[in-house]
């Protein structure tokens, strides 16, 4: 509980003086990296004050000059400061629509051309679909949980069809991302942070080429995810036939280099 207090008090602190530094600087020069610097550090310092620590796998297997859609599981309200830092380049968001009604987090979100979502409304879900691919094609990376939810058992849940859409439309590489640990440190459901190491796996590209169907890119990337999941919480579906033609999906997950506590620079 304490450690849950303490990230969030540094996050009430830190909130308002990005902004008196970054919002004044974005309006005065069209250029939210600063913003978006600020934010990044304050979420990911605000983490590292729980005592959680981070072990990133793959990262150097990403071209930082290429525009990525990066596709996660979801099983605790840490996944987004965590993740989201360690991006190479600045990042749009698929987020619920909620969370734009908070002043200064609202506000920087919008700044920052984060998508705001509404889950229970299937017309706003086809706009959201359109304004990520606008986002994209300006060059931003796209970052989806594709579950649309937490998982409460740590498991992966049914994936939204949404962000497939996306990827089809807009032709560029997808990122597979599994998250392992927070449902250890701060499962859904749960308010009290445990000190931990969660594990971010960023798994090989599948190109554009590589798609095939909407259904075929939902089930690679499906299948890599999971295989990045501690054995408990897997549900083997390396061993579950394909609807997919031609060559499966790449399940090994490539190390490349390791690092803890390490995210990686953030630039435009």
């Amino acid at each position: 509980m304490i450690r849950t207090l303490t990230m969030l008090v540094f996050w009430v602190l830190a909130a308002p003086v990005a902004a008196l530094i970054g919002f004044p600087w974005t309006i005065i020069t069209r250029d939210v990296s600063l913003l978006y610097r600020l934010f990044m550090f304050g979420a990911w310092n605000g983490v590292r004050l729980t005592g959680v620590r981070v072990r990133t796998v793959g990262l150097d297997k990403l071209d930082p000059a290429r525009t990525y859609i990066f596709m996660s599981n979801h099983v605790s309200n840490l996944d987004p400061p965590i993740t989201i830092p360690l991006i190479p380049r600045r990042t749009s968001v698929m987020v619920k629509k909620e969370l734009f009604t908070y002043p200064i987090l609202g506000r920087a979100m919008r700044m920052g051309s984060l998508v705001p979502v509404d889950r229970g409304n299937r017309d706003a879900g086809i706009e959201s679909v359109r304004v990520s691919k606008q986002v994209v094609q300006h060059g931003l990376n796209m970052t989806i949980y594709v579950e649309g939810h937490r998982s409460f058992d740590g498991k992966l849940l049914p994936f939204k069809k949404g962000p497939f859409y996306l990827a089809m439309e807009c032709g560029v590489p997808v990122v597979p991302v599994t998250i392992a640990g927070t449902h250890y440190v701060m499962p859904k459901g749960r308010f009290a942070i445990k000190p931990g190491v969660v594990t971010v796996t960023f798994h090989a590209p599948i190109e554009p080429k590589d798609f095939g169907s909407r259904e075929c890119l939902m089930e690679k990337v499906r299948t890599v995810i999971d295989s990045g999941l501690l054995g408990e919480y897997r549900q083997e579906l390396i061993n579950q036939p394909s609807t997919c033609s031609g060559q499966g999906p790449d399940t090994n997950v490539h190390e490349g280099n390791i690092s803890l506590d390490s995210p990686a620079d953030l630039h435009n």
